[in-house]
């Protein structure tokens, strides 16, 4: 259910025109590595500006700032838990980063949003884990939000499309 408003997209997720896209932030909303840094890269010294002046984010949580020089009007940070062997509620807190995003996103009037894979990168959470994770979360979402367009899973490498092709079809 909602499928048909998701897709995979293979590539940079800082090239998409999106309303939004999600980093995968620090709780400091520092730039960073991987997905945080590209994106602050991408979108030059004003996002990083902003995020000082919105102060932290404590990890499930979501908040929204402007895209700058993004294609993205926004970017809505959220801050992954650490992967510690999935008994310090690793998949809540995993859940509650697209739920809140997603959540954010709406209440600030947008209607699509491309999401990398959160946590699956230094903060070493299982991609299979966590792609399952991140579909049906957002699939639940989408069945009782139909005013939202579409969500977009950016991601790099074979590995990684394979893992959301796997979940989208469970």
């Amino acid at each position: 259910m909602g499928d048909e408003r998701i897709e995979i997209f293979s590539g940079d997720i800082t090239t998409l025109e999106m309303d939004a896209i999600v980093n995968a932030a620090n709780e400091q909303l520092t730039p960073g590595g991987g997905v945080c840094g590209a994106i602050h890269r991408a979108a030059g010294p004003g996002l990083a500006e902003e995020c000082a002046k919105v102060g932290g984010c404590p990890a499930g949580e979501a908040r929204i700032t402007g895209g700058y020089r993004l294609p993205a009007k926004h970017v809505i940070h959220t801050v992954g838990p650490v992967w510690h062997g999935g008994g310090q509620g690793e998949d809540a807190l995993l859940a509650a980063c697209y739920r809140n995003s997603l959540d954010l996103a709406r209440s600030n009037g947008l209607t699509s949003i491309a999401f990398p894979a959160i946590s699956t990168g230094i903060f070493g959470y299982p991609l299979d884990r966590a792609t399952g994770i991140a579909v049906e979360t957002v699939r639940a979402w989408l069945a009782d939000n139909e005013g939202f367009d579409g969500v977009v899973f950016a991601v790099l490498g074979e590995a990684a499309q394979q893992a959301y092709r796997a979940a989208l079809a469970r």
